[in-house]
């Protein structure tokens, strides 16, 4: 087992855990293709599932994959960062997305099924808190507003709740499913308890649904990952967060400086030994880092910082020579 610890990472000090030497990824036994090198046409199935905010990371790499290996069949999954971990410690799944990093309980899961892993960042992203285009009063929300709207038992269930200044128009709200790791995040940063949560709200892991509700809703709040936005702006308010340092908007800019707080954060992937030990999940892996530029510009999401990008290659080429 080898453990590092990278720093400097740009949102946060976040810890690569290579939890094996993975000696087989060369090995002439591995599944897919019979060739070796970049060059080799590959074959057979590659399973990712878990985050819907890293879903569409992966979704784009396996788009971009297909057109060099057309004989790999890469299939990505949502069913939350907390569901993805469940699929993938079971020995179910090749990789998953997470947009938190993997918890005690399922490090736990993984050990009792013999699942060992890499953990690595891929992207950034910035949450952030939307609002119908209707929605003329709310350009700005402070971290304690945005805890009184969502804190457990929380009773503010009106606009004018918020602030006396803003109209009197009802709440409706939306946000992440309990099993997402934005779900986490958010609760984490802006409640300060991780599954702190009231239960009024329509919770999904579809963050499509949330663009629904909230777009059509004159009083709809919603929150999720910044590429959703991006792609949902003709139809949604994007609402500057306060915390505490003055008003801010989630840009790749202020998520890469860290200016945009408490809700930058990185983005991972998770791969397992067994999965790497295939031809065409190593062969996936391999493209998916060397074209994370491409990648995450695809996906529109917020691109690693040179010293991310730098550690991202590094760390995997020195577990692939291992």
């Amino acid at each position: 087992m080898v453990i590092k610890t990278v720093r400097g990472l740009g949102l946060a000090s976040v810890a690569l855990v290579l939890t094996v030497g993975l000696a087989a990824c060369g090995s002439d036994n591995n599944d897919g293709g019979t060739g070796t090198g970049a060059a080799a046409e590959l074959s057979g199935d590659v399973k990712v599932d878990g985050s819907s905010t890293v879903g569409p990371l992966s979704k784009a790499a396996a788009e971009l994959f297909a057109d060099e290996q057309a004989k790999v069949n890469v299939t990505v999954g949502i069913t939350g960062t907390g569901g993805g971990f469940k699929k993938f410690c079971n020995g179910e799944t090749d990789i998953s997305d997470a947009s938190r990093p993997i918890k005690d309980t399922e490090k736990a899961e993984c050990d009792k099924n013999g699942v060992k892993y890499v953990e690595l960042i891929v992207a950034n992203d910035a949450l952030s808190v939307v609002v119908s285009k209707d929605n003329t009063w709310a350009d700005c929300l402070t971290v304690p507003q945005l805890k009184a709207i969502w804190e457990p038992g929380s009773k503010v269930n009106n606009w004018n709740q918020v602030d006396p200044k803003f109209p009197n128009e009802p709440l409706k709200l939306f946000g992440a499913g309990t099993d997402s790791g934005t779900f986490d995040y958010w609760t984490a940063a802006i409640n300060g308890k991780e599954k702190a949560h009231r239960t009024d709200y329509t919770p999904t892991e579809d963050d499509n649904v949330t663009v629904q509700g909230v777009s059509g809703s004159k009083g709809g709040l919603g929150y999720f990952g910044f590429t959703y936005y991006e792609e949902n702006a003709d139809k949604l308010k994007l609402v500057k967060v306060d915390g505490g340092a003055g008003c801010v908007e989630p840009s790749v800019a202020n998520a890469q400086d860290g200016s945009y707080k408490p809700l930058s954060r990185p983005l991972f992937i998770y791969v397992s030994d067994k999965g790497i030990a295939k031809k065409q999940v190593k062969g996936f892996v391999d493209f998916y880092i060397e074209s994370i530029d491409e990648v995450v510009k695809e996906a529109k999401y917020v691109p690693l910082t040179a010293s991310q990008k730098e550690t991202l290659k590094s760390e995997f080429a020195t577990l692939t020579k291992a």
